[in-house]
Order: structure tokens, then sequence, then C-alpha cells
């Protein structure tokens, strides 16, 4: 196998659909810069969005929308500028962090079926609840569940129901993202042959890619999951790929 540069191993993942500049800085500054007080300097933010082929007007225009809606704060120390997360983006970007990182075996391993009298409950979606069937949800069996519904503990699940709980409308996205997990994951070099700005470039990738699908479904208890799904897939490689190659501390980004 003919060993390939990092920005030729990433290829797979900065080629997926749905890379708006905007949401990538998000996931970066969620992943790298998510305690108060963490801040990215402006040249380490450059060299990181010119790493994952974004041009620097994109990049400026990114950076005005987030401060804008109040995402991120600029401030000038010297001729550098440092970025950081305001108060509303770390609360937002701590909310969905559970579901980002979680490991798949951090996923619920018992299950139950609840059913409504009405049709359509948003807050057993807002509990993490899936629906099924029309006045029936299936979820994590430490869930609550709301007055006037009907739990059942789950048992064994049947393949057809498994296939039938996937979010359809993102299989093909999720078939993509574990081809291009896997693409990477085969061609990287090791962790000590890359620079911490390099691995920040590599989580920011990966966090995104995984972020925009993860977060438009809840989270299924694992044996309503097939083993062949590609979306838990995807987490497995996720997680590995996060765990191979730690987070690097502020400090040791270098665009030198």
């Amino acid at each position: 196998m003919r060993t390939k540069t990092f920005a030729e191993a990433t290829n797979a993942l900065k080629d997926l659909k749905g890379q708006r500049v905007w949401s990538l800085m998000i996931s970066l500054f969620g992943d790298l810069a998510r305690r108060d007080g963490d801040a990215i300097n402006g040249p380490v933010l450059s060299a990181i969005m010119t790493a994952m082929d974004v041009r620097p007007e994109a990049a400026r225009v990114a950076l005005h929308r987030l401060r804008k809606d109040n995402w991120i704060a600029s401030e000038k120390h010297g001729r550098i500028s440092r970025h950081s997360l305001t108060r509303e983006g770390r609360n937002q970007s701590q909310a969905a962090s559970p579901r980002i990182y979680a490991t798949p075996g951090d996923l619920d391993q018992s299950w139950q079926m609840v059913m409504t009298e009405d049709v359509g409950t948003p807050t057993l979606e807002q509990a993490g609840f899936t629906a099924f069937l029309p006045r029936c949800y299936v979820g994590p069996a430490s869930s609550k569940v709301p007055v006037g519904a009907v739990a059942l503990v789950g048992q064994k699940v049947p393949e057809w129901m498994k296939l039938q709980l996937e979010p359809a409308q993102l299989a093909e996205s999720y078939d993509q993202l574990a081809h291009a997990l896997d693409q990477t994951a085969r061609f990287l070099p090791s962790p000590t042959d890359l620079t911490p700005l390099e691995i920040a470039t590599l989580r920011c990738l990966i966090v995104h890619n995984w972020r925009r699908l993860a977060l438009k479904h809840p989270s299924l208890p694992r044996p309503l999951m097939r083993d062949e799904w590609p979306g838990l897939k995807a987490h497995v490689l996720v997680a590995d790929l996060l765990e191979r190659y730690p987070r690097p501390d502020l400090s040791e980004i270098s665009v030198l």
C-alpha cells in the first residue's frame, strides 16, 4: 500500500457533502475550544481552514456570520486575533457533546415501547424516543414515560423492526460517511507522524461529518440497531479514530 500524505488521506472526508464553512467552524470550536477561556488564534484558525480546503475569503465570511449570530467572539491581542465561543455557543456545544462523543459502548442496552393516546407527541421525541408507528414510540428503558402513556418492556427485536427504525432519509449519507471514514483510517499516518495542527484538522473533519447526521435523529438503544447499519458502522469508526487521535492542547498547535 502506497503511503499517503495527510492531505491525501483526508480527501474522502473533505469530499463529503454538507461542508458549510460556518458549520465546520462550529465543529472545530466545539471539539477544540469548548471550555470557558479556550481561544483559537487567528493564524491557527486560518491554517486549519486552509488544510480543509476552505478559501480565506469563505473563512472570513463564516467567521463574520458566527460573530453576528453570537456563536463566536473575537478580540485583538496585539496584532493577533483570538476567537472563542460565546457563552451561548459553549452552552449549545456542551448540550450536543453527549450525543456526538458517546461511543457505541455507551449506547443504552435496554429499551421500551411506549403507546400514546394522541398521534405525534413532541415531548417523547424530545426525550429521545423514536416514532415506530402512529402513537407508538421506542426508546431507552430509563427514559421517563409521560402520564397517560402505556410502556412495554422491550424484548428480542426482529430484523424487520430494526430496518424500519433506521432513518431512511439518511441511509445514503451514512453509507458515504462510513466509506469515507474507512478510507481515511486505512491511509492515515500514525498519530506520532502528525502535527497537532493536522490532528486538530482531522478531528474537525470527523466530528463535523458525524455531527451533521447524528444530531438529525434520536440515538436508538443498541438492541434496536442492526450490526450492518451504516450509521452504527460510522459510529464505531468515529469513536475509534477520535480515540486514536486524541484532542491536542491548544498551546501545542503552531503554524510554524
